[in-house]
């Protein structure tokens, strides 16, 4: 799997870029063959922070992980850590779904039963926390995005679900890490 790796405020030095591409090689045992798409690999800093962002897409699948921390190291240990679990939580939804041959089943590698247990045991902890725990309704009022900015920063959340006044959609507006404000439509 090839991975373009590429600095924002930083320059990609020989030892960052092997060591990217030494941690995000280890991805490729879960595959039958590697994938024919590249990867994307943004390393940057900000106020001291290290960011590390990777996608990966995948027929059927986009992985995309993110992580944030002092040490550009620590920050892409991370990532490669979240990439794993995320394939192999996906491996494990495709084994359950699809119990026949083909399909995006065979884009990953079998492993052993043992192994496979194991990881289904750890995936079944996790897939708990993905729980419903409350739900909201609310009448959503017509405003432009200024006023649901508004909203949402009166309300201190970090994001605000609203129908657009200009084109009669659910639009949310959300802040951002570097504390703009984004916009999501609908295609």
């Amino acid at each position: 799997m090839n991975f373009t790796v590429r600095g924002q405020q930083i320059d990609v030095t020989d030892a960052l870029r092997e060591y990217v591409e030494k941690k995000f090689s280890r991805l490729e045992k879960y595959f039958d063959a590697p994938p024919t798409t590249d990867g994307s690999v943004t390393l940057s800093t900000t106020r001291g922070l290290s960011t590390v962002e990777v996608t990966i897409p995948l027929p059927g699948v986009l992985l995309r992980a993110e992580d944030r921390s002092e040490d550009m190291y620590a920050s892409i240990d991370a990532v490669a850590d979240k990439l794993e679990r995320q394939i192999r939580k996906h491996k494990t939804k495709l084994n359950r779904k699809f119990r026949q041959e083909g399909g995006l089943k065979s884009l990953f590698v079998e492993q052993p039963a043992a192994e496979v247990e194991v990881l289904e045991a750890v995936e079944d902890e996790q897939s708990d926390e993905l729980e419903v725990v409350r739900t909201k309704r609310f009448l959503l009022k017509p405003m432009d995005v200024e006023e649901a900015i508004l909203q949402m920063n009166m309300i201190g959340h970090n994001f605000f679900v609203f129908s657009n006044i200009e084109n009669q959609e659910i639009n949310v507006v959300y802040k951002r890490n570097d504390g703009k404000y984004g916009l999501i439509e609908q295609e």
